[in-house]
């Protein structure tokens, strides 16, 4: 049966990991302020939203950058680096997240408190570890979005997870509740990316 691609499913076959990037592009902080704005729509658990952005578009900081990131070159190529960060103390936000969303009527105000109550509690309370796996599936949902909305404004881009994470944190001084998960380069091509195939739908899939 034949389908007509919709524009959603065009743009993602279109994205692709670009690694060489025209250098000297230079993309204004405005435009790349609203990629990661429209992005937060992501879904995050319990709407803690744990993400954090460092975006680094000087030329030397992104050369110091490449240096710690396995020397790839699209770290120093690209128009930016978008470090997308995951806040192991997110919840802390509760009170002033769910009061919000009293405030603007998408909950009634007892369900706030009581998600505030249940937030607090929960991550407050729970280990290191389970706090990371959480931030780094947020991380993972955000960092999509950023691709996709890229790719629709005309920017390539490519996720990195390839970098010295302790030597990031100490370089960019990021406080103890900041993790480094995953750097996003971000500008224009100069060469096409590679093809990439994929394993058969039948094997990836199964029904119960």
């Amino acid at each position: 049966m034949s389908h007509t691609k919709t524009p959603l499913e065009q743009l993602m076959e279109d994205r692709k990991s670009v690694r060489k990037y025209k250098e000297g592009v230079k993309i204004p902080r405005e435009q790349l302020q609203h990629i990661l704005e429209q992005a937060t729509t992501a879904p995050s658990s319990s709407n803690m939203q744990p993400w954090r952005f460092l975006v680094i578009d000087d030329q030397d900081q992104k050369k110091e950058l490449r240096a710690i990131a396995n020397n790839q070159e699209q770290v120093e190529t690209s128009s930016a680096i978008i470090a997308v960060l995951g806040d192991v103390k997110m919840y802390e936000n509760a009170k002033q997240i769910y009061d919000a969303n009293a405030e603007r009527g998408y909950m009634p105000r007892e369900l706030a408190d009581l998600m505030i109550t249940n937030s607090l509690d929960l991550y407050g309370n729970a280990p290191e570890e389970v706090l990371k796996n959480i931030v780094h599936f947020d991380a993972g949902l955000i960092s999509m979005q950023i691709m996709l909305l890229a790719k629709d404004m005309g920017y390539d881009t490519v996720p990195m997870g390839g970098f010295d994470k302790v030597k990031f944190a100490e370089k960019f001084a990021l406080p103890k509740n900041e993790l480094p998960i995953v750097l996003i380069a971000i500008g224009k091509e100069a060469a096409p990316a590679y093809g990439s195939s994929r394993l058969p739908f039948e094997q990836v899939i199964r029904f119960s």
